[in-house]
């Protein structure tokens, strides 16, 4: 299983809000659902968040076996 919980371990680590995604970011509110649910993302958007958070896959990305 795939999760989003690096995601938000690092966004607490760089003081970045969930609304600084949205107005400073310009992320959609759609994607950010998407994150919180651990719903698929494309490989895009996985790069997209590792260039804006300035960051590895690792720190927005686990997998654990089902």
């Amino acid at each position: 299983m795939i999760t989003f919980e690096p995601f938000w371990k690092t966004l607490k680590e760089k003081g970045i809000s969930q609304y600084d995604l949205i107005v400073k970011y310009h992320m959609s509110r759609g994607m950010l659902d998407n994150l919180k649910h651990n719903r698929s993302i494309t490989l895009t958007t996985l790069n997209d968040l590792c260039g804006m958070l300035d960051c590895d896959i690792a720190d927005i990305i686990a997998y654990t076996k089902d």
